[in-house]
C-alpha cells in the first residue's frame, strides 16, 4: 500500500509484512517460469511424447512444445509431466523435432521430472511391437520394461566396468559335447546373429554353459540377456557368471532387494556400464547396449508368462527383440515346447543337442515295472506308488551320495475317501473335501477348516480312511520309517531349500522346488506321474515331461533315475529315450491336427455378454476368422468367446482387435479381457 503525500505511512504488522513479501515472491516466480515457457528452444523445440495413460484410443505419440529451460535435459528417454484434458500426466520423451504436424499453437512441457534417459529407441520401438503382437496398449508395455524411479539412486554415480580377463576360448571346450555348438559360438564372436534351440543333457551344468556364452559375446564387444523363469535359476546363472568373469561385468534384475538396488541395477545398464543382465521377465526389455546376445531358459515354464495386460511372454518378446536388433538367440531347457520345435520346423533356428551316445553315458532312465523281469520280482510294480524297484534305486543311490524323489503334491494327504467303499470323503458342514494335514492330526476340511475327528462314511457308515492323493510331507513320512538311518528332508511350499550337501540323504520335493545337490543327485525317483498327466491341460503331457526333465537334470555324472507309472505312455516313453525331439514333433502333428497354437493363432476375449456383443458388432475379422463361443466362465455374468485364425493371419487378427480396443475405448465402452496366445485356454 502506496500512502499519498498527506497520509503517514502505515506501519504492518511482521506477520502480515512476511506474509505480503512471501506472495510478492511468488508471483515473482510465477511470471518468470512463464515468461521461461514461453521461450522455446532454438534447436528441435518440438519433443515428441508418449504418455504413460491405459487408454488405447490415446495410444500415440503427441507433439509438446520444448521450452529453453528444458532444452537440454528433456532427451530422448526422459521423464516428463505435461497437460493433457486439464490434468498433469506422466510421459516420456521418444523424440524431439525442429516442426510439427500439428498447425496450431504446441502446448509446453510442464515439467522435466529427470533428465536420465531410461526409456532407449530399441527399448520404446519393441514396447510398440510387443503392444501391437497382444493387441494391448504400449504403456502397460513400458510400465513392464522400466522400474520406478528412484530419486536418490539416481544421483549416485554407476562404477564403470572392470578389465575383462575372459577371451571366450574356454566357451568351445565348455560346449565340447555339443557339436552344433561351435558353429553358433564361432558366429556369435563374428557378430552374426545364429539362431538355435538347445536341448541340454541329463545332468547338464547349464548355468556354466549359459555363462560361457554371456562372457563369449562379452569377449567379441556385445552385451547378452538371459531370462530365467525365477529368482533360484537367477541366483544359479549369477553365481555363475561371477565365477567365471569375476564381479562388475553383469547385473541380476530382481526385486527382491528392493526398489533402490532394482533401480540401480537398471541404470547401470541404461548408462552402458553393464553389458550382461540376467534376470525374470522383465529383463527381457533391459536396454543393453550393443545387444548381441538373448536367451531364454526353459521356455515352457509358466513364470515365462506376464500375468498382467498385455500378457506377452518372455521368449515371444525375445524372439521379437532379436529380430528387431539383429542378435542371436537361443532357446534352451532340458525339455521342449512344441513352439520351440516349431522355430525348427520353419528353419527360423537350427538344433542344439547331445549325440545319442553321449546321452546314454551321462544317465540310466527307467520305468517301474517296464519289463518282464521286473514285474516277476515285483508283481504289483504297475499299482504301487513306490514300489520295491524304487526302494531298490534309492538304497543304490544312498550308498553314492543324496537321492531325490518328486511328488506333484505339496502337503500330507491332500484328499480322504472311504477305506471301504472309497466314496470321497465330505465336510459334513460345507460338503467340502476332507485332507489330513499331519499323521498325528484329525481330518478336516480343506474349505472351511471345521475338523472331523468322528467322520463316518455316509454311504457304507465305514471309519476308516485312505489317502488316495498324497504330498510331499506324506511321503517324507513314509521314506522316513522305510529308511530310518537316513536323514530326510522337504522342499516344498514356502519352505524351499536352494541346495543340499553331497551326504547321502533323501530329499522329497515339489516340482520347481528341488534343490541342487552338490556334485548331483546319484537317483532321482518320480511318483505319481499319472497325476501330471492327468491335468485338464492342453499342455499337461509337454509339463510333464518339462518337471520330470528338470528333475532328471540335477542327477550327477553316472546317476540313474526312475519314474513310475505308465511305461506305455508317450511322455514317459520319451523320458526314457531323451528323446525331447521326437515328442515335441508328436505334440505339434496333434496340435496341427486340432488347429492349436502354434499352427494358428487364437485369440480370447471376456467379458459380460452385452460387451462381448458389441465387440463382435465393430470387429473387422480376417475371412479366415472363426469364432467359437461364447461359454460360460466361472463368474455367472461373464462369458468367453474364442477367435482362431491360421497362423499366416495371426498379424491381421491382432490389429483387428487392436484397432476394436481403440474404437471402444474412445467410445468409453464396457472393458473386456484380450489375450492372444494365452498360455492356458
Amino acid at each position: 500500500m502506496t500512502p499519498t503525500p498527506d497520509e503517514p505511512a502505515l506501519e504492518l504488522p511482521g506477520l502480515v509484512r512476511d506474509r505480503v513479501a512471501e506472495g510478492r515472491a511468488k508471483a515473482a516466480a510465477t511470471r518468470a517460469r512463464k515468461a521461461a515457457e514461453a521461450e522455446i528452444a532454438e534447436v528441435d523445440p518440438v519433443a515428441r511424447v508418449v504418455l504413460d495413460l491405459p487408454l488405447a484410443h490415446l495410444d500415440r505419440v503427441f507433439d509438446y512444445a520444448v521450452p529453453a529451460a528444458m532444452a537440454d535435459g528433456a532427451v530422448p528417454g526422459a521423464r516428463v509431466k505435461v497437460r493433457f484434458a486439464g490434468q498433469d500426466a506422466d510421459g516420456f520423451v521418444v523424440a524431439r523435432g525442429a516442426a510439427s504436424d500439428h498447425d496450431g499453437r504446441l502446448t509446453p512441457l510442464k515439467r522435466l521430472v529427470s533428465p536420465e534417459p531410461v526409456l532407449s529407441a530399441a527399448v520404446a520401438t519393441l514396447c510398440d511391437r510387443v503392444a501391437e503382437r497382444y493387441a494391448g496398449v504400449s504403456a502397460d508395455v513400458r510400465r513392464l520394461a522400466v522400474p520406478p524411479r528412484h530419486a536418490t539412486t539416481e544421483k549416485e554415480p554407476t562404477p564403470a566396468e572392470p578389465p575383462l580377463t575372459y577371451d571366450g576360448v574356454d566357451a568351445e571346450r565348455a560346449w565340447a559335447d555339443y557339436p552344433a555348438a561351435a558353429p553358433f559360438l564361432a558366429h556369435l564372436r563374428d557378430g552374426h546373429p545364429p539362431r538355435a534351440v538347445w536341448s541340454a543333457g541329463p545332468g547338464e551344468d547349464w548355468p556354466a554353459l549359459l555363462a560361457h556364452l554371456a562372457g563369449a559375446a562379452l569377449a567379441a564387444g556385445r552385451g547378452s540377456i538371459l531370462c530365467l523363469p525365477d529368482h533360484r535359476d537367477v541366483a544359479r546363472v549369477d553365481a555363475a557368471l561371477t565365477a567365471l568373469l569375476g564381479a562388475g561385468h553383469h547385473v541380476a534384475l530382481r526385486a527382491d532387494p528392493g526398489p533402490a538396488a532394482r533401480y540401480r541395477e537398471f541404470l547401470a545398464v541404461s548408462r552402458g556400464r553393464r553389458r550382461i543382465v540376467v534376470g525374470t521377465r522383465s529383463a527381457a526389455f533391459a536396454p543393453v547396449r550393443d545387444l548381441g546376445l538373448v536367451v531364454v531358459w526353459d521356455d515352457g515354464d509358466d513364470l515365462h508368462a506376464e500375468p498382467r495386460a498385455p500378457y506377452p511372454h518372455v521368449r515371444e518378446v525375445l524372439l521379437l527383440r532379436a529380430e528387431q536388433e539383429r542378435t542371436a538367440a537361443l532357446v534352451g531347457g532340458f525339455a521342449r515346447t512344441v513352439e520351440a520345435q516349431h522355430l525348427l520346423h520353419t528353419g527360423w533356428a537350427k538344433e542344439i543337442a547331445l549325440p545319442r551316445a553321449t546321452v546314454r553315458e551321462r544317465a540310466l532312465i527307467g520305468v517301474s515295472g517296464a519289463s518282464d523281469v521286473a514285474l516277476e520280482r515285483d508283481p504289483t510294480a504297475n499299482a504301487a506308488r513306490v514300489p520295491k524297484e524304487a526302494h531298490d534305486a534309492l538304497r543304490w543311490g544312498l550308498e553314492r551320495g543324496p537321492v531325490l524323489v518328486q511328488t506333484p503334491r505339496a502337503g500330507y494327504a491332500l484328499r480322504l475317501a472311504c477305506e471301504r467303499c472309497r466314496t470321497p470323503a465330505r465336510c459334513k458342514a460345507c460338503s467340502g473335501p476332507l485332507e489330513l494335514t499331519g499323521p498325528t492330526t484329525a481330518p478336516r476340511c480343506r474349505w472351511c477348516a471345521t475338523e472331523a475327528p468322528g467322520w463316518s462314511c455316509a454311504e457304507c457308515g465305514a471309519s476308516g480312511l485312505r489317502a488316495p492323493v498324497v504330498g510331499d510331507a506324506r511321503t517324507a513320512d513314509e521314506l522316513g520309517r522305510s529308511f530310518a538311518k537316513v536323514a530326510v528332508v522337504s522342499s516344498s511350499g514356502d519352505q524351499v531349500r536352494a541346495g543340499v550337501g553331497p551326504e547321502p540323504r533323501i530329499v522329497v520335493a515339489t516340482p520347481g522346488a528341488e534343490p541342487v545337490a552338490d556334485g548331483g543327485y546319484a537317483v532321482v525317483v518320480l511318483l505319481d506321474t499319472w497325476w501330471a498327466l492327468g491335468r485338464d491341460s492342453m499342455r499337461a503331457p509337454e509339463e510333464a515331461l518339462r518337471r520330470w526333465c528338470n528333475a532328471v537334470g540335477l542327477l550327477g555324472p553316472g546317476g540313474r533315475a526312475l519314474a513310475v507309472g505308465d511305461p506305455a505312455h508317450p511322455a514317459l516313453r520319451a523320458l526314457v529315450r531323451w528323446d525331447m525331439a521326437g515328442f515335441a514333433v508328436r505334440e505339434a502333428e496333434e496340435r496341427r491336427e486340432a488347429h492349436l497354437p502354434p499352427a494358428a493363432r487364437i485369440a480370447t476375449v471376456t467379458g459380460p455378454p452385452g460387451a462381448l456383443d458389441d465387440l463382435r458388432a465393430l470387429l473387422e475379422l480376417p475371412p479366415s476368422a472363426e469364432v467359437l463361443g461364447p461359454v460360460p466362465t466361472r463368474d455367472a455374468d461373464v462369458e468367453r468367446i474364442v477367435l482362431r485364425v491360421p497362423r499366416a493371419d495371426g498379424v491381421s487378427l491382432a490389429r483387428a482387435l487392436g484397432e476394436v480396443q481403440r474404437l471402444r475405448s474412445a467410445r468409453k465402452m464396457d472393458p473386456v479381457r484380450i489375450q492372444v496366445d494365452p498360455w492356458e485356454l
